[in-house]
């Protein structure tokens, strides 16, 4: 192997250290997402596919909040604001979207709990929020979100101080799945 000199070292170095930091920031988006289910961090809840056996007999306030990115034609709103429910209990919440265009348009919701120290304890059974979601023209839904608050919450250091999480969504306009795009083409079509 031919030793490489100064400038084609340079050169050499310097591609690796772009190829390096191309997949650092490649591998930092999925790193990122796993380390916040992992520790609850930004207000990422958990998810769980049972609720715990332990319903403790403190109660805990669960606020519900719905927004709705700039761009998205949606009206959205949960469907009572607060509710107060044992730790360890299993809470069922709905959120009404409406779409009251003339078009379907589909969506995903993005979550997050505060306060932040919160998010570790809050656990999602079944949530809307999993799928997307199409709405046709008109169309009005009621979607469930079932949630838990792990009993751990009261012996937590920091976490045990909460007395109320908000639970909030945030719902983005995504493309339509391939064979509702192809139903939304042929109705324009036959409509002009």
């Amino acid at each position: 192997m031919k030793k490489l000199t100064g400038p084609q070292k340079t050169v050499a170095q310097t591609v690796s250290l772009v190829v390096l930091m191309g997949g650092l920031a490649w591998a930092s988006v999925p790193f990122y997402d796993w380390f916040c289910r992992v520790t609850g961090f930004g207000g990422t809840t958990g998810i769980s596919t049972v609720a715990p056996d332990d319903v403790l007999e403190q109660t805990i306030k669960v606020r519900f909040d719905a927004s709705l990115h700039s761009d998205m034609d949606w009206d959205f709103k949960p469907e009572v604001h607060e509710m107060e429910m044992r730790i360890g209990e299993t809470g069922l919440a709905f959120y009404e979207a409406h779409n009251p265009t003339d078009r379907p348009i589909a969506g995903q919701a993005s979550y997050n709990v505060t306060p932040y120290q919160a998010g570790y304890f809050f656990n999602k059974i079944d949530c809307f929020c999993f799928e997307e979601q199409v709405l046709q023209p008109g169309e009005t839904v009621m979607m469930p979100v079932s949630f838990y608050v792990d009993p751990e919450i009261v012996t937590d250091r920091d976490a045990k101080y909460v007395h109320t999480i908000t639970l909030s969504y945030t719902f983005y306009e995504i493309d339509l799945p391939e064979g509702f795009a192809a139903l939304d083409a042929v109705t324009d079509t036959t409509l002009n």
